[in-house]
């Protein structure tokens, strides 16, 4: 299991955030928001804690959606394989959850829902497995068929010409992506109802009779 989830992974889904700081309570950024990777028995600490206490850990910054815990991708990545978690667009930034959320009741009543979190069920907008982290770790802890260490992320495949192949994840955002730019894709103006039009020539008046 140590070779499927890092150490610190379950301590992180565990953690309460956004209290506020009891060392610098009066501190306009006091929140606690801030992980270190590094200590073992870290609890979440604000702005302020990590300049002092943790300046040359790895450390990332846990946000707020409606309520919910979520991490930057472009932080969590570098640090674990997230493949098979659905990630979001919110705040012109992509994340995903730490922990599993309730499902709208809303939600549950649609039929027709082709994506669903292997664990709790909820309906995702892509094809992905699970829908938070905490999701993805009992996944593991169930099956096994699944990790996070980066390493066997990072094993290349390649074709007979040494050509590397992307891996499932990449066709899938790249399939999004796509579709994504099709869909805000002008159409071009049919020439009939083109807004350019011929100059009129100027116009001569009838002669008066005498």
């Amino acid at each position: 299991m140590e070779m499927l989830v890092p150490p610190w992974l379950e301590s992180l889904l565990s953690t309460a955030f956004f209290t506020i700081c009891p060392r610098h309570r009066e501190a306009p950024r006091s929140e606690c928001n801030m992980f270190c990777l590094d200590c073992s028995s870290s609890d979440a600490f604000c702005f302020y804690c990590r300049s002092t206490q943790h300046r040359d850990h790895p450390v990332i910054q846990i946000r707020r959606s409606s309520y919910h815990d979520v991490v930057r991708v472009a932080e969590i990545q570098k640090v674990l394989d997230i493949s098979g978690v659905q990630t979001y667009v919110i705040n012109s930034a992509r994340v995903l959850f730490l922990n599993e959320r309730p499902q709208p009741k809303s939600s549950t009543s649609k039929g027709g829902v082709s994506h669903l979190c292997e664990i709790c069920g909820r309906s995702l907008l892509d094809p992905f497995r699970f829908c938070s982290l905490g999701c993805k770790l009992v996944g593991i802890k169930k099956s096994g068929d699944a990790n996070f260490n980066l390493s066997s992320k990072n094993e290349e495949t390649r074709d007979g010409q040494g050509r590397r192949l992307p891996s499932k994840e990449e066709e899938e955002e790249e399939l999004r992506e796509g579709s994504q730019r099709d869909m805000y894709t002008s159409t071009p103006i049919p020439p009939q109802y083109s807004t350019s039009r011929r100059r009129k020539g100027i116009p001569h008046r009838a002669p008066f009779g005498s």
